[in-house]
């Protein structure tokens, strides 16, 4: 089964940081796409960061561009956000996920920010405090 496992949620002040990391287990040799949505409380799924591991691209939505930074650690199928200026703004559940590429291009999704992904993490909790 293929399960993106996150961890590193918790409170902050507004202004603060926080790193999230995100870790897909599987026992193939699948390199996943991976990305980073949010759902605050009666708001729709936000898709906020995408990382290709094949071409290192990344996309960030404009709420969080030039304050968030998706990166992808040795371990192609791990994955980190570094959220730093935080606001309330900010708060929701953070969901890790992840697909496996195109076969024949090993392309990822052209729109990963709104795109439907395989596999989704059970989320970890952001919130932050004005």
């Amino acid at each position: 089964q293929v399960l993106p496992i996150e961890s590193g949620g918790g409170s902050v002040q507004a202004g603060g940081s926080l790193n999230l990391s995100c870790k897909v287990s599987d026992y193939t040799y699948t390199t996943y796409c991976m990305a980073w949505f949010r759902q605050a409380p009666g708001k729709a799924r936000e898709g906020i960061a995408a990382i290709d591991p094949t071409y290192g691209r990344t996309v960030y939505a404009d709420s969080v561009k030039g304050r968030f930074t998706i990166s992808q650690e040795n371990d192609e199928n791990a994955i980190n956000l570094q959220m730093n200026n935080l606001t309330p703004e900010d708060t929701a559940m953070y969901y890790c996920a992840a697909h496996t590429p195109y076969i024949d291009s090993q392309d990822c999704y052209p729109d990963p920010l709104v795109a439907d992904f395989d596999y989704w993490g059970q989320g970890t909790q952001v919130t932050v405090s004005s």
